[in-house]
């Protein structure tokens, strides 16, 4: 504990020298303090999904910098057992620290500052409606590194009628990723974890089964600040490309032909309250490990949410909860030995509040919830063959640098240090006196500290 106390203390120290936001390209883009967009970060506000909605290209004009950033993880991570063998190649049994992450972003508006400054007014018009966000990440503990979340939108407004329209197109390589509430997978909570304890092994397809090795084009209109409409569709990028970005895609689920996503929300102020409700879903037809010679399965992910927040005293609450039903049907991973039935379903369930005070200490509280038909083939790792997991997530959060502006030289970065506690009361069908492992459910409970270095 010493020495995790000595590693946060220095990222502190780091970053005492540079005050901190998030994601800080575009908060210099915003020339405004990250709190306006996020509360704690990466939950977004109204003026934070605005951000989003145009495409990330909204500016106030004020910076020169390039739309560049960086990220840090380190990470100590505790689990209640021990795990024979160490947790990960080249780590313990026990006890770890690690760099969870590193990261390098080049995200606002595609041309950065510099298209109003080299170009016609026209034309700078027209570049500046485009926008990206790009993330490339070193895995501090499988030693590599990857592209991770990329998107590029094209974001522009209209009348229809009476109706004001906020409109664009996207290009991504992550189901979700385009969304604008943390309640779908890709901005869910838990926002950060650790690659060092074990996890569920039953997670939907659209909860990061394809992310980073998909391409999707789609199109999204808000109507009237209030209805939402997504429609996209995912295809598997090929192995040579996703190797040459990092992806081993050698065991994967490969879509086989195109897999359309949708998405329908709806938003409405209440009062001082924002609140949305809606749904979204996948449908693929895949290729289990990319084999392509037993036919296809079939699987479609249907996911309702909703999301209130608003301000309580000196705080702002988000409460935040989906669900999101998997429908199989294995007709090539029956046939291919991985699945013993040829159909199967499972529930995602995940109830979140989180709330900031004083722009300052937070925390977060989870209840997640994973069910399903048994497969003894498809859980191998489960003795009972069970999908069942419950539990806990707990966080707690300190932001000491969310309310300053940053050094002028390189403004608008941002520190969370975050105490995550996991508690499992089943895992993988397990209760808390057995698991499929031999070791009760709670030999799985993690405590996870971070800081989350962004500058």
């Amino acid at each position: 504990m010493k020495s995790l106390l000595t590693v946060l203390g220095a990222a502190a120290l780091l970053i005492s020298a540079l005050p901190c936001r998030a994601l800080p390209s575009f908060a210099r883009q915003m020339d405004m303090q990250c709190m306006a967009c996020h509360t704690p970060f990466p939950i977004l506000t109204d003026q934070g999904r605005l951000f989003k909605l145009t495409g990330y290209t909204l500016s106030a004009g004020t910076t020169d910098l390039p739309p560049i950033a960086f990220m840090l993880e380190p990470s100590f991570t505790r689990t209640q057992s021990a795990q024979a063998g160490g947790a990960a190649p080249g780590f313990g049994n026990n006890n770890n620290f690690a760099l969870t992450q590193a990261s390098v972003f080049y995200s606002g508006r595609l041309f950065g500052p510099y298209a109003s400054k080299l170009l016609s007014d026209d034309a700078a018009a027209f570049l500046n409606k485009f926008g990206i966000f790009s993330q490339v990440t070193y895995d501090g503990v499988g030693k590599a590194w990857a592209w991770d979340n990329t998107e590029l939108r094209y974001a522009d407004h209209a009348m229809l009628g009476d109706d004001a329209l906020n409109y664009g197109f996207y290009l991504n390589n992550n189901p979700t990723l385009q969304d604008l509430w943390n309640t779908t997978p890709a901005w869910g909570f838990p926002f950060s974890g650790s690659k060092l304890a074990p996890t569920p092994a039953s997670p939907a397809l659209i909860e990061g089964g394809l992310a980073q090795q998909v391409a999707g084009l789609g199109a999204y209109v808000m109507i009237e600040h209030a209805l939402y409409l997504d429609a996209g569709a995912y295809r598997t990028l090929g192995a040579a490309f996703q190797r040459s970005v990092g992806i081993d895609p050698s065991a994967e689920t490969q879509i086989s032909g195109a897999a359309p996503y949708w998405r329908v929300a709806y938003t409405k102020t209440l009062g001082t309250a924002s609140w949305e409700i809606g749904t979204f879903g996948l449908a693929a037809n895949t290729d289990p490990g990319r084999i392509a010679s037993a036919g296809t399965d079939q699987i479609v992910d249907y996911g309702f949410d909703s999301q209130l927040q608003d301000n309580l005293g000196a705080g702002t609450y988000t409460a935040m909860v989906s669900e999101i039903y998997e429908a199989d049907r294995w007709h090539a991973s029956q046939a291919l030995g991985n699945a013993s039935q040829a159909t199967d379903w499972s529930t995602h369930f995940k109830a979140t509040v989180d709330y900031l005070y004083d722009k300052t200490y937070g925390g977060d509280l989870q209840y997640f919830s994973i069910n399903g038909s048994n497969d003894a083939l498809l859980y191998a790792s489960s003795r009972l063959g069970s999908p069942y997991s419950d539990g806990f997530i707990i966080q707690a959060n300190y932001l000491p640098y969310n309310k300053t502006t940053g050094p002028s030289f390189w403004p608008r970065s941002n520190l969370k240090l975050s105490l995550q506690y996991t508690y499992y009361a089943h895992f993988d069908g397990s209760s808390a006196n057995f698991d499929g492992s031999g070791n009760n459910a709670s030999g799985n409970n993690t405590l996870y500290l971070e800081a989350w270095i962004a500058f």
